[in-house]
């Protein structure tokens, strides 16, 4: 028999489900994400196995996600101005054709690096309107009394679709080839694109038309510009995605020369850091409140360094594995704990804006981080190079704990100011 304890921390964990139309939305990304990640994999190893090249690895993550960085302002600009519900219907239908594109040059063999590298390209377009847009729809369909709930579980679907994901990947792609997970990948879109048609949404209440979409966009970052505890928030999470995060770009080489398991490894590789960050997303699922959040950033931005520099020095594939769970857990807790406190300052009417920011240090500055640590694999070797993004990591979160005392009264002041509203 269950106590009150666990029923209520059960309860806590899964109250945004309460909402009909997040459900709807959890549901079919959980499917979709899945999909996702068994293309990703797929992706990594076909470029791995077309060109052995750990420079071409990081020039794929580079240009699939360096329009984020470029776009990321457009996208949030559109994310205030218009519908987000129907920009991330869009978006999702934009994926799902790419993927079929990639399916069929794959199918047809002949395909090379540069169709690769361009699919990737288009779908990082795609996604510098689809995150703004997904990231501030969250708020509108479960309010602001879930909302660290609702981010807290989306992050936990992320990386339990990560786990499963790449399992089947490896599997997929050591068995019958690379094509079949970009073909998985590509159905599965019509799953979140069903659940989102089938959302019963509150008309949107129009903003007056600003004077030009220019100044529309400039006024989102000169928000951030004037709250140090926002601006600080976002630096430290372009740091760690600068040199820490692009360690996934080298995971097939990892797997393949350093480890000596193919693609299948590559699968687990992927899929032990899920588990991390799957354990570490359901932790903060559990949370009420944000005290706290703000040393939790810093803490595990340090810890995530630590563990990527162990997992560097490591030559055993099962240990290697083991150090890639506390990775993922103090990744998520950083990303996901940013997120909700830049989510729980912000009004309403700048989300989509400050989200684009938000998308331009998690998102936009992992692609410039890729093509360096391509570049610098090529010349020290991707161990070496994991363990100075490590190093990086774990610079940036000290200076980060130094300033946070003289943020705290801001920082409070932010959060009242909305939680008043």
């Amino acid at each position: 028999m269950s106590s009150p304890v666990s029923d209520s921390r059960l309860s806590n964990l899964v109250r945004a489900l309460r909402h009909r139309n997040y459900r709807l939305f959890f549901g079919g990304q959980f499917i979709s994400l899945i999909g996702t990640w068994m293309q990703n994999i797929a992706q990594a190893w076909l470029v791995y196995q077309l060109s052995k090249s750990s420079f071409l690895l990081g020039l794929t993550g580079f240009v699939g996600q360096f329009p984020v960085f470029l776009l990321a302002p457009v996208g949030g600009y559109a994310a205030d101005r218009w519908s987000r519900h129907r920009i991330i219907v869009a978006t999702q239908t934009a994926s799902m054709l790419l993927a079929f594109a990639l399916s069929a040059i794959t199918f047809s063999g002949v395909v090379q690096v540069w169709h690769v590298i361009v699919v990737a390209g288009l779908l990082g377009l795609v996604n510098a309107f689809d995150i703004p847009a997904r990231q501030a729809f969250i708020v509108q369909i479960v309010g602001r009394a879930d909302m660290q709930n609702a981010i807290a579980l989306n992050s936990s679907l992320f990386n339990s679709a990560r786990i499963i994901g790449p399992a089947i990947a490896g599997v997929l792609v050591a068995a019958i080839g690379e094509a079949w997970c970009f073909s998985a990948n590509a159905l599965s879109y019509i799953a979140v694109i069903a659940g989102l048609l089938l959302m019963r949404l509150e008309p949107r209440v129009q903003t007056p038309r600003p004077i030009s979409a220019a100044a529309h966009m400039v006024e989102g970052f000169r928000w951030v510009g004037r709250m140090r505890p926002v601006r600080a928030l976002l630096l430290q999470l372009g740091v760690v995605s600068l040199v820490g995060m692009p360690y996934m770009v080298l995971m097939p080489i990892f797997a393949d020369r350093i480890l000596h398991h193919g693609a299948s490894g590559l699968g687990l590789l992927m899929g032990s850091t899920g588990v991390g960050a799957l354990l570490g997303a359901i932790r903060l699922a559990m949370r009420q409140g944000t005290r706290g959040l703000g040393r939790g950033v810093g803490y595990a931005a340090f810890g995530f360094g630590v563990m990527l520099i162990l997992f560097s020095l490591s030559r055993s594939f099962w240990l290697s594995a083991a150090l890639l769970v506390p990775v993922g857990v103090t990744f998520i807790t950083q990303m996901a704990s940013t997120n909700t406190l830049i989510q729980s300052m912000v009004p309403d009417a700048l989300r989509g804006r400050v989200m684009a920011a938000y998308s331009m240090m998690f998102m936009g500055m992992a692609p410039i981080g890729a093509l360096l640590a391509g570049i610098c694999a090529a010349h020290l070797g991707a161990p070496l190079t994991v363990a100075l993004g490590g190093a990086g990591s774990c610079l940036s979160a000290t200076v980060f704990l130094l300033r946070l005392p003289s943020l705290r009264a801001e920082w409070r002041e932010l959060l009242a100011a909305q939680q008043n509203q």
